[in-house]
């Protein structure tokens, strides 16, 4: 048995706009294109996750709203403050409480955190995320509870400026 975890970084934000508040800051123009980009290719590769769960920072729910209405994505979404200026150890905490139905869990988030998960994930390394881009990992297990410390494969991870 294996699950699926996509780790889905926030689109371009707008430093300009919004309360003045991080968490407030919207997504750019640039950042809209490639989250309906990034959206509409999950859908053509048929790899829609089962449930979605974001930060609840502006960026990353538009960013997931975007994608989702682009790609004409059916599941689940809910928002987290748990995801937000979030540590691996919570970023755990929110995979390891998810039902076992779902064999692939999509997170939207924040930089540095989807760089140090994806390295602690597999084990070691460095790894870049730039904004809007999208990363898989697979994990040999048959419980979201059992996703630890270099369990991970990274499938792949995609920059949209490779396809915008």
């Amino acid at each position: 048995m294996t699950k699926h975890l996509i780790l889905f970084r926030h689109g371009k934000s707008d430093w300009n706009a919004g309360s003045g508040r991080d968490r407030d800051r919207p997504v750019a123009e640039r950042g809209i294109t490639a989250a309906k980009t990034m959206g509409k290719l999950l859908a053509a590769a048929g790899k829609v996750p089962d449930l979605a769960i974001t930060s609840t920072a502006v960026r990353a729910r538009t960013t997931l709203e975007l994608a989702a209405e682009a790609g004409g994505w059916r599941c689940p979404q809910q928002a987290t403050d748990d995801l937000y200026e979030a540590s691996i150890e919570q970023v755990l905490e929110v995979i390891h409480q998810v039902a076992d139905q779902h064999s692939s869990l999509m997170l939207v988030g924040h930089q540095p955190t989807w760089s140090d998960a994806i390295a602690y994930f597999l084990g070691g390394g460095s790894v870049h995320m730039p904004t809007a881009a999208m990363a898989c990992l697979e994990f040999e297990v048959t419980a979201w509870a059992q996703v630890e410390y270099g369990r991970g494969q990274l499938l792949w991870l995609l920059p949209p400026r490779l396809f915008v």
